[in-house]
């Protein structure tokens, strides 16, 4: 990537965002980086680890001369962060954002600025993340080899996209788009059904009145599995807040599985579990882990 930005300015400055802010600072891509948050222990600790280069609590100052703006705040937090800068928003500063769900971000976007406000904004979504959340975990290669989703609409302004497109490819990513729509449905059955799983499974055996402390004996297929139950808390509420109808169609269907496993349980279907568990050991293989010939018992 040629360009370098002359002023970066990120909203939210944890994982998410103070990550972006490192990768293109130790890339050389931007002159400087403004930090924006309304919680000023979050930007100092930004500054220390050396994040960003300026922090404010103010978004006038946030967007004053800002080429580029990342928003990286809870999804429940993306309406007053639109409307809060809509007033100091220059027409020629482009705009991208890291929320888990695109058709309510395209959404409230157009809510605040209109159709028109959507030219320089370029929805997107970093399939990258830790079980750690803060400026503390951030990390310049976070994005190295993840994918992000970029969700243009018909609005979109092809060079904003072009630039946002090469600014994420600088920080290694592997950049895809498809439709705000589409990916909502993607990411509810890969992304947000397995966490809510999880919190539900960690939620069913805590203390469990048959069980006590059962904990104390899981290894490592439970803790595999649960690992994504240590996720912010705040952050899947939002995401189930925003994506709530879809996330419920994936679950339903979830919840056929399970039935159709019970029901194969207490028939001693024992053929028909060996073939469940066969179909999705091979689709694993084959789609996960790149396994073009494995064998049913390797």
């Amino acid at each position: 990537m040629s360009q370098v930005f002359d002023r970066v300015t990120v909203i939210g400055v944890g994982l998410i965002g103070g990550s972006f802010a490192l990768g293109l600072k130790q890339a050389g891509l931007v002159k400087t980086v403004t930090g924006y948050a309304r919680q000023t222990n979050r930007l100092a600790l930004a500054l220390e680890r050396g994040l960003i280069d300026q922090a404010t609590d103010d978004m006038a100052q946030a967007l004053d001369g800002a080429d580029l703006v990342l928003i990286s705040v809870p999804m429940d937090a993306f309406a007053g962060v639109l409307r809060a800068m809509q007033p100091h928003l220059s027409a020629t500063t482009l705009v991208t954002d890291a929320g888990s769900t695109k058709q309510s971000v395209v959404a409230e976007v157009e809510a605040v600025y209109g159709p028109d406000g959507l030219a320089n904004f370029v929805p997107g979504h970093p399939i990258a993340g830790k079980e750690q959340s803060g400026p503390a975990a951030a990390c310049a290669d976070l994005y190295q080899n993840h994918r992000v989703v970029l969700t243009p609409t018909q609005q979109t302004s092809p060079a904003a996209l072009e630039t946002v497109t090469i600014t994420w490819q600088a920080l290694g990513a592997q950049v895809c788009e498809m439709p705000a729509a589409f990916h909502d449905n993607v990411f509810a059955a890969t992304s947000h059904l397995p966490h809510f799983l999880a919190y539900a499974l960690v939620d069913l055996l805590n203390e469990h009145e048959e069980l006590g402390n059962v904990f104390q004996y899981t290894a490592g297929g439970f803790r595999d599995f649960t690992r994504i139950a240590s996720s912010d808390p705040t952050m899947w509420r939002d995401i189930g807040k925003h994506n709530g109808p879809t996330i419920a169609k994936w679950l339903k269907h979830y919840r056929d599985e399970i039935d159709q496993l019970i029901n194969q349980l207490e028939t001693r279907d024992w053929d028909g579990l060996y073939g469940r568990f066969d179909r999705a050991k091979q689709a694993r293989d084959r789609h996960i882990l790149g396994k073009t010939n494995a064998s049913p018992n390797e």
